[in-house]
């Protein structure tokens, strides 16, 4: 007889399986939207971090592809493979080599799977309050946005910096974003890709990636050969936990882990989806993805809420969208092994007006789920007890508030993205939204308190004795 784990895991892949195959085949244009949808995020730090040497191209899509399927498989939920951006942003600032940004990737997954195995993260998920995770959400969608205008839109003109990259392009892209707005399973994303991919292809910018970080041997026999396998020292790993890894692992468990969590949850109630991954299988995803292809240069990744918005945004709604980002990643990872220059070229000439319009939207849509707040939150729905004793919502039942809940619960979730936003930092967010969060709970103690020294003051003398 099969062990309980098993005889829960396969069951629980069956059903995976059969609701991704089930959605792809009733709506394939939608979930090849949906899968190009967090295309924004990740095309601009991989082409960065190609270039200044810090990854390998090859390995980073032969291995996240790889972590695409199997996210894909696992979850049955469009759960994104992204880019670590504390790590990246330190990485490109520093000219990080192979081994340092490996080693900021092996740091953060070894002390997040830590925390997952102990129960660190699920405890802190579960001491968290809502209001601070929705505003590191909503902080977090508005940096995209701010990201996609400072980044990728700011720096374009009316007429360049070509003919097929400059605002007009964008104002196009925003155009045909708003015409879809009434069919929101409109294939947006893959139009704009496939629009991107050939304006890319016109444009075709040299490329001319460091030696270490892309392969050049299309003469050789095993192009399998030239994706590294890296060792870096004691030294490098301090060096690496002390500029980036230290500053990356609260991002990792607050957006990646316990925020997308969180809105997995929101957005594929279950049933009819799967169930929505916890905050420990997040983790330990995020571990095994990095402790396995970071050793072969791929760039650090993890999930996130950021690129689950963006993918729900534009269709998806089953693993078979990132199953098929993953498989579309390991082609291209193959290719590259033979045309490293080229693919390059195409990828860093794909526009930056559409990928900013893709990053808006994404970001607009993530910063949404703050509405939800005081409506059918988590921590209001009222749960009920099914045959196997574990606890769904029906989709109705929901706690009301009282207008002070819902003005301190606003109060938090602004103050929350307030600090995020001023110091570009979720730690920092998460700081000031719990002090916030425990200030008016203390607030209202003090009142309770000071309301019953009250009412015993004011009861007559005899009655007080009878009271003690």
């Amino acid at each position: 007889m099969a062990p309980k784990p098993l005889q829960r895991v396969v069951p629980h892949l069956r059903a995976v399986q059969y609701h991704n195959l089930h959605t792809l085949l009733s709506q394939p244009l939608a979930e090849l939207s949906g899968s190009l949808g967090d295309l924004g995020t990740l095309l601009p730090l991989m082409i960065a971090l190609t270039l200044t040497g810090s990854i390998s191209l090859p390995s980073t899509l032969l291995f996240t592809g790889a972590a695409n399927i199997y996210s894909g498989v696992a979850f049955g939920i469009p759960i994104p493979v992204q880019p670590m951006k504390a790590v990246a942003a330190v990485a490109i600032a520093r000219r990080f080599s192979l081994e340092e940004t490996a080693a900021s990737g092996i740091v953060v997954a070894a002390l997040v799977g830590v925390m997952s195995v102990t129960g660190l993260v699920r405890w802190a998920s579960n001491v968290t309050p809502i209001p601070v995770v929705k505003g590191i959400q909503v902080g977090a969608g508005l940096s995209l946005c701010l990201s996609a205008g400072s980044s990728l839109l700011n720096p374009l003109s009316w007429t360049g910096p070509w003919w097929g990259d400059n605002l007009l392009w964008a104002l196009l892209a925003v155009i045909l974003l708003l015409a879809t707005l009434p069919f929101p399973r409109a294939p947006y994303a893959l139009a704009v890709f496939v629009l991107g991919l050939i304006l890319a292809g016109f444009h075709a910018p040299s490329a001319s990636p460091p030696d270490h970080s892309t392969p050049h041997s299309n003469s050789s026999s095993n192009p399998f050969a030239d994706i590294p396998i890296l060792h870096p020292s004691a030294a490098t790993f301090w060096h690496a936990t002390t500029t980036a890894a230290l500053g990356q692992l609260p991002l990792t468990l607050l957006n990646s882990v316990i925020a997308a969590s969180a809105l997995a949850i929101d957005l594929f109630p279950s049933p009819p989806y799967p169930t929505a991954p916890s905050v420990t299988s997040l983790g330990l995803s995020v571990s095994l993805i990095n402790l396995i292809g970071c050793w072969f240069g791929a760039m650090p990744a993890c999930h996130g809420s950021g690129g689950l918005a963006a993918q729900y945004r534009f269709g998806a709604r089953s693993g078979a969208s990132i199953i098929l980002l993953g498989l579309l990643k390991v082609t291209l990872g193959v290719i590259t092994l033979w045309k490293a220059e080229a693919v390059v070229s195409i990828l860093k000439g794909f526009p930056a007006a559409l990928l900013g319009v893709l990053v808006l939207a994404a970001g607009v849509e993530l910063a949404k789920v703050g509405e939800s707040l005081n409506t059918d939150a988590r921590d209001l729905r009222v749960m009920h007890g099914d045959e196997d004793g574990e606890e769904t919502w029906d989709g109705k039942g929901v706690r009301s508030l009282d207008e002070r809940e819902r003005r301190e619960r606003w109060m938090v979730l602004l103050v929350t993205v307030a600090a995020l936003l001023a110091f570009r930092n979720d730690g920092i967010g998460f700081l000031v939204g719990l002090a916030w969060h425990w200030g008016f709970r203390a607030t209202k103690r003090v009142e309770d308190w000071r309301a019953r020294r009250q009412r015993r003051e004011t009861v007559p003398e005899e009655e007080r004795g009878l009271l003690s």
